[in-house]
């Protein structure tokens, strides 16, 4: 499997600091352990993107979709703070 964050680039441009708090944070918080749950290995962390190894394609999907929800789930309050800001900065 790999992945990679969606707008990495533009979040690095305005906020690198917090940028690379956050993706570390969800690292260790979300991406590890989805993966040691579904029987994965990560072989390579590359800046925003990472390369995840299973031996089975099954546990590579599964992990893919609980990835995304709980990434969703975990950057919820960033989007809404994002979108108060993007609110307050047109007013």
């Amino acid at each position: 499997m790999i992945a990679d964050v969606v707008g990495y680039s533009r979040m690095m441009e305005a906020d690198e600091a917090g940028t690379l708090a956050a993706l570390k944070e969800r690292r260790k918080t979300v991406l590890e352990p989805v993966v040691r749950a579904h029987d994965g290995r990560i072989v390579k962390l590359m800046g925003d993107g990472v390369l995840v190894e299973f031996a089975s394609a099954v546990n590579a999907v599964q992990c893919a979709v609980e990835l995304q929800d709980k990434m969703t789930n975990a950057n919820a309050s960033l989007v809404s703070v994002h979108k108060r800001q993007h609110v307050d900065l047109n007013t």
